[in-house]
């Protein structure tokens, strides 16, 4: 299993994102094996759900660094998450991440589910 990261990830995390990502990893007392897993799987209302959650870097992973944060990323996710941006929002109306993701045709009432 290869230890290289890619430069470039399909996937953009805003500010607020980033900030809540490292909060969560220094809360858990993550170590240097865990990172930000980003995937999608099948499920939920309108057929795919996100996965974001931390994890250890499996085989068929590609590893990216978005701005210190070490993310995996099934290689085969790719083509559901391209171009996709993570958010974080505190509102009072909404809190917790949100998924822009340009690939999706349809996106249910939760934000988490979508269809392509």
């Amino acid at each position: 299993m290869s230890t290289a990261v890619t430069a470039v990830s399909p996937v953009t995390l805003t500010e607020g994102a980033k900030k809540e990502v490292k909060k969560l990893m220094e809360q858990q007392e993550l170590n240097e094996e865990f990172g930000l897993r980003l995937g999608v799987e099948g499920g939920g209302c309108a057929g795919m759900n996100y996965i974001l959650g931390f994890d250890q870097k499996k085989e068929g992973d590609t590893e990216y660094d978005i701005d210190g944060i070490r993310c995996f990323m099934n290689k085969a996710h790719g083509l559901y998450l391209a171009g996709m941006e993570v958010d974080f929002q505190q509102g009072l109306n909404s809190r917790g991440f949100v998924f822009n993701n340009p690939n999706a045709a349809k996106t249910c009432g939760c934000g988490t589910s979508f269809s392509v």
